[in-house]
């Protein structure tokens, strides 16, 4: 594994951007601190093994993404500095991906990372080239534990055309979540996903193109091509129409569709069909989906990534080989009736006809998850954030799961 000699040596060449400093460069800058408090628990109510997942972090991430400088080229950074350590880490309860795992089968006392990325903006599209976070169709990058995951490569975005953004992108390694090493990427395997392999689950090149396309005010379209070098190719099709109903009220569709094959290290075959409708009331959301697998494995996206799936949620993908999965879905904004920063959603998802070979019974699972957040609003505490995750998830083939995540966070803006 390397280490992030690129970051330093991508950080040391944008420092001669001071020199070009300009009002734009400085006056638009943004800084600000997160300090992140963690507590993870995963309870695997039977079974041989490790009975649970228990682990207490604190972590920071300064962020700091720069204005440009002037001219027909404008140039600017972008830089997140990270650093998480730990709090409790029983013996035989590691691995909560919140923390670094040590060869002892424990987790390391703390890690850091640096990502950096030098830009440059000309008219309106801009290339940054270093380490950063994706959130499209083809990849997004999951920051669900202590600390974020990052990838090192090149992306273009522009905006050229109105209502139009070309989203361009080449990733060449990445820096888990639970990690301090950048490294070459991998196909995401799961629980009778089908999918195999001839050689290395190994691949050091990602390319994507895409983009959306606003269509009216209502109707927004998107496509993306994909490359895991070696492992997969993927076509992703999205279409989201905001109808508006009258004061207060609207109904979200959202469909979703992707084509993903094998390329040449994989047996990866599979469609991917989704839709998720939403119908919203002042503060009250009520939503039905469906997600639909078929083909000869289930979906395919990079190694600890959040794929672009309606019915992936905090355990469970729901994308197992010919899997058919529903979700139903509630939230509300206490904004609504005078309680602004606080929100609360509650979903429950159930699967079936997941093929688990020849001769044995297709697989079932459910899973119901809580999420309660609040921020503060004003006063000594505006900024803090808590927010309870529970999630439970049972099935006809793996271990039962009980799980809660408390987080605490606190974000300082600086600049």
């Amino acid at each position: 594994m390397r280490k992030t000699s690129l970051a330093l040596a991508v950080a040391a060449s944008t420092l001669g951007l001071s020199q070009m400093a300009s009002a734009d460069l400085i006056g638009d800058t943004k800084v600000s601190l997160e300090a992140r408090n963690f507590y993870f628990n995963r309870d695997f109510r039977e079974g041989a093994g490790q009975s649970k997942q228990e682990e207490w972090a604190q972590g920071f991430i300064l962020r700091m993404n720069s204005g440009f400088t002037e001219g027909t080229v404008g140039f600017g950074a972008d830089a997140i500095g990270m650093y998480g350590f730990k709090l409790d880490s029983g013996d035989g309860a590691s691995g909560s991906g919140l923390l670094v795992p040590d060869r002892s089968g424990g987790s390391q006392d703390n890690y850091s990372g640096l990502a950096v990325a030098a830009k440059a903006k000309v008219s309106n599209s801009t290339l940054r080239v270093g380490q950063m976070q994706f959130k499209n169709q083809a990849i997004g990058s999951s920051d669900s534990r202590l600390l974020p995951q990052i990838f090192r490569g090149g992306n273009l975005v522009s905006q050229e055309i109105e209502g139009l953004t070309l989203d361009v992108g080449y990733l060449d390694e990445v820096n888990n979540r639970n990690s301090q090493d950048y490294e070459d990427m991998t196909l995401n395997t799961y629980s009778f996903s089908g999918i195999q392999f001839k050689g290395v689950n190994q691949s050091n090149e990602f390319i994507f193109a895409g983009g959306n396309y606003k269509l009216t005010n209502d109707l927004t379209a998107g496509y993306y091509y994909s490359n895991l070098e070696d492992m997969y190719k993927q076509h992703s099709f999205n279409l989201v129409h905001v109808l508006p109903l009258g004061d207060k009220q609207s109904l979200k569709t959202d469909l979703r569709y992707a084509r993903s094959t094998d390329d040449g290290q994989s047996n990866v075959d599979n469609k991917a069909f989704g839709a998720m409708v939403t119908y919203a009331l002042s503060g009250h959301s009520f939503g039905i989906g469906y997600q639909q697998m078929d083909g000869d494995t289930g979906f395919a996206y990079i190694g600890g990534t959040d794929p672009f799936l309606v019915n992936y949620v905090q355990i469970g993908n729901f994308a197992a080989k010919d899997e058919k999965s529903w979700q139903a879905r509630y939230d509300f904004n206490f904004a609504s009736i005078g309680i602004p920063g606080l929100t609360f959603m509650t979903r429950y998802l159930t699967g079936d006809n997941i093929d688990r070979g020849a001769g044995v019974s297709e697989g079932r699972e459910w899973e119901r998850n809580t999420d309660i957040a609040y921020v503060f609003q004003d006063g000594a505490l505006k900024n803090l954030g808590v927010r309870w995750r529970n999630a439970t998830m049972r099935n006809n083939f793996s271990r039962n799961v009980d799980e809660n995540r408390l987080i605490v966070s606190y974000t300082l803006p600086l600049m």
